[in-house]
């Protein structure tokens, strides 16, 4: 009987918060935007976007030692940054579970600021009032407006098949969502110290 290997990927979030006070070499990268960063982080985890570690994963991957574990939101940019520095030569990195709202609920220490939406949270809210709208409007204005909400439902469908989020991307840039001290890439990745 062949034996099976299983990839570890995620982590739970008290094996987190036993790491944090046992592991020096640890490195926790949230790869939330910066603005989500501000509102609630992780202490001692460092921001690196994922449009930015997606474009420079590489450059990342030179600094990073084993023990790394992405964070998010929810896990699913989390996953998307793991994939993608698995590519550049680091699979080992962990997704933590339930993200950063889990580690919270968890007891794990962090850090909050200013209280905003999470962009998950605002691409939910803005997708649905898009579908509403459009109902609405197809309904007491004209039936052809009806095509709004197909049109956002099939934005849904294709950002789930391919794990990417257009609206999400858009909203990111919107000036809420701006904090003073967005990081550039070479800024982000700097701060995090280089793997002995």
């Amino acid at each position: 009987m062949a034996s099976e290997t299983t990839t570890l990927t995620a982590l739970e979030p008290q094996t987190l918060r036993e790491w944090i006070t046992e592991h020096e070499d640890l490195v926790v990268i949230d790869v939330r935007s910066a603005a989500e960063f501000e509102t609630m982080h992780i202490r001692g985890s460092y921001n690196v976007p994922l449009p930015l570690l997606s474009e420079h994963a590489d450059a990342l991957a030179e600094r990073l030692g084993q023990r790394v574990v992405l964070v998010c939101q929810s896990g699913v940019r989390a996953e998307q940054a793991r994939q993608r520095l698995g590519s550049s030569g680091i699979g080992t990195a962990l997704v933590l579970t339930g993200g950063v709202p889990g580690f919270a609920a968890a007891g794990g220490d962090v850090v909050r600021g200013a209280q905003r939406w999470d962009l998950e949270r605002q691409v939910r809210m803005v997708a649905g009032s898009l579908v509403v709208v459009g109902l609405i409007a197809g309904k007491f204005v004209s039936p052809k407006l009806r095509v709004l909400a197909g049109a956002i439902g099939t934005g849904l469908t294709f950002s789930a098949a391919t794990n990417t989020c257009a609206m999400g991307q858009a909203l990111s840039k919107m000036p809420w969502n701006k904090v003073a001290d967005e990081p550039s890439a070479e800024t982000a990745i700097n701060r995090i110290p280089a793997a002995a």
